[in-house]
């Protein structure tokens, strides 16, 4: 990387309390050192990487989870192919305690393959981790996610979701972009993506790499941090972040959560929405395109009320929807579409 990216603002677990809505009213990223430092996971690595494997191992119980296995030439870097028609992984689906095996065989090669067991839901894998294993300010219904594996990076790419992550063994280190470094990161396709998430394609470790030179931009505004067994990172949604695994074995559990602040629904996921809004408004003249922004800004990213005016019987989809009232608009917009 071109200089040293800022650090992410940082707290220590004991500093005071630390309640959801301080996560969450922030909107920027926060480091929290020792978290998760009294989780047994966190115990068994500070032990060695082969207490972490056992001990997790001796808890699976024997149910599949998603795995990719980059070649030894990839550098452990979820991408594409050289042709851009695929991506550099073989996917596998493996028992967490066949990929700890998998994980113990490659320690001892110079040269090894990359293998990430990737969004795991604890319950379906390991459900004994779950008792001894929380995060006091979080609801129990968030379900917590392991990712394990050995040195592999996932490039930059955003969630819609809030996301706090915990390392439980091992070291990451978190580089992370606001989202209006978009246009810097040189993002592959929304609808082609290794693993679900659309990814940047400019490498940060290339930063003259002369096919991406916006990239440089987004590196004098990125944030960073190194976290160890028992740190934790609240990552903001929308915020894209860079993630590399820099030891033989490592671990990380995160809790996704989407709440809604505001009356009416929030899908599952707005990536739809983003795709739809492309058909939609990318192709029209550029003053169509213009009164559209405008439409948007007043109805969705504004602050202003736009139905302030109106009686509140009369809101239709601006105001609180009942359940048979968002299957009306639903169906409405399934005929637009």
């Amino acid at each position: 990387m071109s200089g040293a990216p800022a650090a992410i603002e940082e707290c220590r677990d004991g500093d005071g309390p630390l309640a959801l809505a301080d996560l969450v009213g922030r909107a920027r990223p926060l480091v929290i050192r020792g978290l998760c430092r009294d989780w047994p996971m966190v115990a068994w690595a500070r032990q060695s990487d082969d207490a972490f494997a056992r001990e997790l191992a001796r808890l699976d119980n024997g149910s599949e989870v998603d795995a990719l296995l980059l070649p030894p030439g990839e550098g452990g870097v979820v991408g594409y192919n050289a042709a851009f028609d695929g991506f550099n992984y073989e996917h596998h689906r493996v028992s967490i305690g066949q990929g700890l095996q998998r994980l113990a065989q490659y320690s001892r090669q110079p040269e090894a393959p990359g293998l990430a067991m990737q969004s795991a839901l604890i319950a379906d894998c390991l459900p004994g981790l779950l008792d001894d294993h929380a995060i006091p300010f979080l609801d129990r219904s968030i379900e917590p996610r392991i990712w394990i594996g050995n040195r592999v990076t996932t490039p930059a790419h955003f969630d819609e979701y809030h996301n706090v992550a915990c390392v439980v063994c091992g070291v990451r280190r978190f580089t992370l972009f606001a989202p209006e470094q978009a246009r810097n990161l040189y993002v592959g396709p929304l609808d082609f993506a290794p693993t679900g998430a659309a990814i940047g394609i400019a490498r940060l470790d290339h930063p003259d790499d002369p096919r991406f030179p916006r990239l440089k931009l987004a590196l004098a505004e990125a944030q960073a941090a190194e976290l160890r067994p028992g740190d934790a990172i609240y990552i903001p949604p929308m915020w894209w972040h860079h993630v590399e695994s820099l030891q033989r074995i490592n671990a990380l559990v995160n809790y996704w959560w989407r709440p809604v602040t505001a009356a009416g629904h929030a899908p599952d996921t707005a990536l739809g929405c983003l795709m739809h809004c492309i058909l939609a408004f990318r192709s029209l003249p550029p003053a169509e395109r213009t009164a559209w922004r405008e439409l948007l800004d007043y109805y969705v990213f504004g602050d202003e009320d736009p139905a302030a005016h109106l009686p509140a019987g009369r809101r239709g989809i601006l105001g609180p929807l009942t359940p048979g009232q968002l299957a009306e608009v639903s169906a409405s917009i399934r005929r637009y579409l």
